[in-house]
């Protein structure tokens, strides 16, 4: 059973849960830039979460079965339609379908954002230092590209047309972060200005960093900070770039930098950083350290309890080209049943 790619673009990769433990020898984690699209699509498939998907970085693609499968989509919302015997028919977002034999699958963006298809099994692709996922910078695997097929692993079988509701995370929105080495480096009305200032995402962005515009147009400087001496930078840091621009670093960043870090996004609203549309407005809020560690427990629980969110897609029955194989209304006998009649 496979996915053959038939279109493409550079930002659709394979992706999973990356590759934790390698900090030392300069690789960052990598993996799935928005974690928790992970967990929602194999909640939407009854599948572990740490399978190899397709992430889809604003980008489209476009893709053929070669076998009947069950598909999530799940993410910043693409434009999805399935090509079947020449007909085309639209496919909802954050569900779970079933896709016949030898259909076209096709995903183009609509705001833009990280998107993800996730097919029942996974994707099977070669284990490297740990993971599967594409680590660009690090020139660890590729792009995927026309021609490409993508075995899958075996289905562990479950329901199709299932709903869930997202975590929310999309639409900017206020974000929590906690002190870094270096806040105390800067004077505290610069904090304090970083703590009032309204952000807008740059347009500009990918893998590695989202760079964010003060609506007042007013930088941030810590004295001394660019002579400071080059350390170890993780996702959710916030450097403060030469030009006083604050700069949010991603899965794919660098393991060590020079530029001040002004603060640091709770690794469970990264993923609201990473689906923030271009110039949607970001707030951030300092919290404590036991704040932190409570956030992401609850978040830690919101996310184990994804399957139990699970319901039934309502179907239109205007657009059921196979109508007559549902039983709509209870009760109802079947015309072609006859054994009683007169």
């Amino acid at each position: 059973m496979s996915l053959i790619v038939l279109a493409s673009s550079s930002g659709v990769t394979l992706q999973d849960e990356g590759r934790p433990g390698w900090l030392a020898q300069g690789l960052s984690r990598g993996g799935a830039a928005d974690s928790v699209a992970l967990v929602e699509g194999a909640a939407l498939l009854g599948q572990p979460p740490g399978l190899p998907v397709v992430e889809l970085a604003n980008g489209p693609a476009r893709f053929r079965t070669t076998k009947p499968l069950r598909i999530a989509l799940t993410g910043a919302p693409f434009r999805a339609t399935l090509r079947e015997g020449g007909e085309d028919r639209p496919l909802s977002w954050n569900t779970s379908h079933a896709l016949p034999h030898g259909a076209e699958l096709s995903l183009s963006p609509a705001e833009g954002g990280f998107a993800y298809l996730t097919p029942a099994g996974g994707i099977e692709a070669p284990l490297v230092l740990g993971g599967r996922s594409a680590h660009l910078a690090a020139g660890i695997g590729e792009a995927l590209k026309p021609g490409d097929e993508l075995a899958l692993g075996p289905d562990p079988g479950g329901s199709v047309d299932m709903v869930l509701e997202p975590v929310p995370r999309s639409g900017g929105g206020k974000v929590r972060v906690v002190e870094s080495l270096q806040t105390s480096a800067f004077p505290p009305e610069q904090v304090e200005r970083f703590r009032c200032t309204t952000f807008r995402r740059d347009p500009r962005g990918n893998r590695m960093g989202v760079r964010l515009n003060p609506e007042d147009g007013t930088g941030f400087e810590a004295p001394g900070g660019l002579s400071i001496l080059s350390e170890i930078v993780q996702p959710g840091d916030i450097q403060i770039t030469g030009d006083g621009t604050p700069f949010v670093l991603l899965c794919e960043c660098q393991t060590t930098g020079g530029y001040p870090r002004i603060a640091t996004v709770l690794p469970c609203d990264l993923p609201r950083i990473v689906q923030a549309p271009p110039s949607a407005a970001l707030d951030f809020r300092f919290v404590s350290r036991a704040e932190g560690r409570a956030a992401m427990a609850d978040h830690a629980r919101v996310l184990s309890s994804l399957r139990d969110r699970l319901r039934p897609r309502l179907r239109d029955p205007a657009a059921m080209a196979d109508l007559l194989s549902y039983n709509l209304i209870g009760g109802v006998v079947s015309a072609h049943h006859h054994e009683d009649a007169p």
